[in-house]
């Protein structure tokens, strides 16, 4: 069985290793395919290039770390586990593994028999409950990314307008330069609110809120870290 590791992360300063040691200790043999972007679409190159090796018989099991690094859009996510169930790929999800497609085609294989007596009019309503209370089950797992994604969107709002409220300038002012007294500013903004430092903003919160842009802001990170 030819078996896909898919592993993402969202930005290039995520680090993907994590997602890689979890999936070859479980499928030594796995093929590891791997990309930072968004999973906000599935039009995801090294995703789409998977597809095209399912569509074309090379790829027989896709291995996940988790349920939201195939999708956090609910909707999508089902479709495209039902689309790749249909196409008869054994889905792997090592942090949600009670909704791996082999689990869900037990659940339908352990349907009650038919006896060919007029139960069997219930036992057709049994079986269609139990296939969907399986597609239900899966689909809370993909609805829960997609709030996972949506209170990370809320909290970094909130944050935002916690610091505004405290007079902090969101984002860099029209036809401002970085000057001393600016990087002073960025330094205090990531020394009090960035997690590093005991805040509660991640990095890409923190550089919003400073209005700096990602490498001037590992830079000035990299300054307090190692003064």
């Amino acid at each position: 069985m030819r078996t896909i590791g898919y592993c993402r992360v969202s930005r290039p300063q995520q680090n993907i290793e994590r997602q890689i040691r979890n999936i070859k200790s479980e499928y030594p043999d796995a093929i590891i395919v791997s990309e930072k972007y968004s999973c906000r679409t599935q039009d995801r190159p090294e995703w789409l290039r998977v597809l095209k090796q399912v569509d074309a018989g090379k790829v027989d099991r896709i291995v996940f770390d988790s349920v939201s690094r195939m999708s956090r859009n609910a909707e999508d996510g089902l479709k495209q586990y039902e689309d790749l169930l249909s196409k008869g790929i054994d889905l792997v999800f090592l942090k949600e593994p009670q909704i791996n497609t082999a689990v869900y085609q037990q659940a339908l294989q352990d349907a009650v028999p038919m006896t060919g007596t007029d139960v069997d009019d219930i036992l057709k309503g049994v079986n269609s409950f139990i296939k969907k209370l399986r597609r239900s089950q899966i689909m809370a797992a993909f609805q829960q990314s997609e709030k996972e994604v949506q209170d990370n969107r809320a909290r970094t709002r909130e944050g935002i307008e916690t610091a505004r409220l405290h007079g902090k300038q969101i984002g860099r002012p029209v036809g401002a330069h970085v000057t001393v007294k600016k990087k002073e500013k960025a330094l205090q903004d990531i020394r009090k609110y960035n997690k590093s430092f005991g805040g509660s903003l991640n990095d890409q919160q923190t550089m919003q809120l400073a209005g700096i842009s990602s490498g001037t802001f590992y830079k000035y990170k990299k300054e307090l870290l190692h003064p």
